[in-house]
């Protein structure tokens, strides 16, 4: 079996699996992760939906189609309570449609100067599993508390991950290594759930 991981994000890639491979080592000889890069190049669908779970299903439901794989996508970003929720589904061109990491960063900073501290926020994944046909077969949600900093802190990771603080670590998610993240992150619980439900019906091994 071909499992790809429909994401043309390298970073994306490497969380999804290092959160993926332990519960699906013992069945390596059975189940192949590909990543997006190493499959017949495919131009991105359009992003059009207004909720995570709408633009998780978008892509999951695309690549399949396109690829004729089973495929698992996710549709991931920052919700900040003093915004109202923003930059949500549009957290990865809040600054515009190619913005740098940096320049998100600036504008969610700026645009957060006029409120009170702390400035509180969710980190939330939506990841699914589609099969060629239009048929999402499981869908699982990951979320994480933390609060947004005035200053970067850390080198890894990447997005909006220098400046969001894990208030239950005491790190942000830039400090954290690969293990560590995964761990406490929204895109980890995702997908320890989602390949949880795969397994509970019948789609992946037990």
């Amino acid at each position: 079996m071909k499992l790809v991981i429909a994401t043309k994000s390298r970073e994306k890639v490497t969380e999804i699996r290092s959160a993926i491979d332990p519960a699906l080592r013992r069945f390596q000889k059975d189940i192949e992760i590909v990543p997006l890069f190493d499959m017949p190049p495919v131009l991105s669908p359009e992003e059009t939906g207004h909720t995570f779970a709408e633009n998780a299903k978008i892509k999951g439901l695309y690549y399949a189609d396109k690829l004729k794989a089973l495929c698992i996508a996710d549709d991931s970003g920052l919700s900040v309570e003093a915004l109202r929720g923003k930059p949500g589904v549009y957290s990865a061109r809040f600054a515009g449609v190619n913005a740098t990491d940096e320049q998100n960063i600036a504008l969610l900073q700026e645009q957060l100067l006029e409120h009170p501290r702390p400035w509180r926020a969710l980190f939330v994944c939506v990841a699914v599993a589609a099969l060629p046909g239009g048929r999402v077969v499981a869908q699982a949600t990951g979320a994480v508390q933390g609060e947004i900093l005035s200053a970067p802190r850390g080198s890894a990771g990447f997005g909006y991950d220098p400046v969001f603080f894990v208030t239950s670590h005491g790190k942000t998610m830039a400090e954290l290594s690969l293990e560590e993240k995964n761990r406490v992150s929204h895109r980890g619980a995702a997908m320890r759930s989602l390949v949880a439900e795969m397994k509970n019906i019948g789609i992946l091994p037990t």
